[in-house]
């Protein structure tokens, strides 16, 4: 009998450790539901011993008086007021590529050398034009003196001239067919892409041996010196933007520096699809630190003071080249859920950042510990635990 009562004890002991998964996940499940745009694939789960382990916490989020200042992505791009994208004037073949993208260039160095026929046959005709120029400006020449003698009629010497005139109108413009197509001064055909500016090297397509059409992109340099910040802002954020405003920003490569930029031309309408407003600032880029196709996390001063949710400023992670925070839904185990959630960012005070939108009071978000989220969502698997 004592061994049945123990069996008994054991099975109903199996059958409560059995539910408890079951509940646990269907306790976080649910609440992934409550969540918007969340999938399984973006979330990450933790066991309270795992919770424990990477010290992460997290609490509701309470709102706060915050000076009215909106943080928006952007990023960072060429100004292209100062670069060249310079692609191929005639159809011909890459015989040489004298650069590399991050090269250093100066205006009038030789970037690409094609080869092309057309080329051959455009200078080839600015050779037999200018012969022509001469020999009829010689016998112009020639013609005023023998006029002067009374040796020739006047109709000769009006025939000389129209001739004259005729060949300088040929020499212009066999010059100006091969400067367009930008043959060199020779029969073989060579065309020397060269750099109108100073600057860097951005992008190389060119290929040695390849053949390319008229117009095929070759090269692209840019001047670094200056750059654009590149900005889509919300609308309900849109009045913050001014052409003449100051702008401050941030970037991933330099977390503890914040760069200036001012607004040079702000839409003139919003986009359809997504509803922002398109801003162009200008940077100036000392010591060429910042690079084109960088992110940026830009503030922009509003006016007054505002009530809005605000969190620890280690709570927001960039994920995927968006500002998120991850939204914590615990278990009755001590474990939870978490989801990331993207947020706007406002002003910053004391430690904590203020989100304009993404959270309301009372969500519970990571508050401590979000590193350690944003790394296990990344690899997408928690490793083993030694217990």
């Amino acid at each position: 009998m004592k061994a049945l009562a123990w069996l008994s004890l054991l099975v109903v002991a199996c059958s409560k450790g059995g539910e408890r998964p079951a509940a646990q996940s269907q306790s976080a499940d649910t609440g992934m539901a409550d969540m918007p745009g969340m999938t399984a694939t973006t979330a990450v789960t933790l066991t309270a011993a795992q919770v424990t382990h990477g010290g992460v916490h997290w609490e509701p989020v309470a709102l706060s008086t915050v000076a009215s200042i909106a943080t928006v992505p952007g990023q960072v791009i060429p100004n292209e007021d100062r670069t060249a994208r310079l692609g191929a004037t005639v159809r011909g073949r890459v015989i040489a590529v004298r650069v590399r993208p991050g090269d250093r260039v100066s205006v009038g160095r030789v970037l690409v050398t094609l080869q092309s026929p057309e080329a051959g046959m455009a200078q080839s005709d600015v050779d037999k034009a200018r012969a022509q120029a001469s020999y009829a400006r010689s016998a112009r020449e020639r013609a005023e003196r023998l006029l002067a003698l009374k040796a020739i009629p006047q109709q000769d010497y009006d025939r000389a001239i129209a001739d004259d005139e005729l060949a300088s109108a040929e020499l212009r413009r066999a010059t100006s067919v091969a400067e367009q197509i930008g043959a060199a001064a020779s029969a073989t055909g060579e065309i020397a892409i060269r750099s109108p500016l100073n600057g860097v090297v951005l992008a190389r397509t060119a290929v040695p041996g390849a053949v390319v059409e008229a117009g095929a992109p070759l090269v692209v340099v840019t001047d670094p010196s200056t750059l654009w910040l590149s900005i889509d802002a919300p609308e309900n954020l849109a009045s913050l933007f001014r052409v003449g405003a100051q702008l401050r920003f941030t970037v991933p490569a330099y977390p503890a520096d914040t760069f200036a930029a001012r607004i040079e031309a702000v839409g003139a309408g919003l986009d359809a699809s997504t509803r922002t407003l398109p801003i162009r600032a200008v940077i100036r880029n000392r010591g060429d630190r910042l690079k084109p196709a960088m992110l940026a996390s830009v503030s922009a001063q509003g006016g007054g003071a505002i009530s809005a949710p605000s969190v620890p400023e280690d709570a927001v992670q960039l994920l995927d080249g968006k500002s998120v925070v991850f939204v914590a839904h615990p278990d009755s185990m001590g474990g939870a859920k978490f989801a990331p959630r993207e947020v706007q960012l406002g002003s910053r005070s004391g430690g904590r950042i203020a989100i304009t939108q993404g959270l309301s009071a009372g969500d519970v978000v990571v508050t401590r510990g979000a590193l350690a989220i944003k790394a296990q969502i990344k690899k997408g698997a928690m490793p083993a635990m030694e217990m």
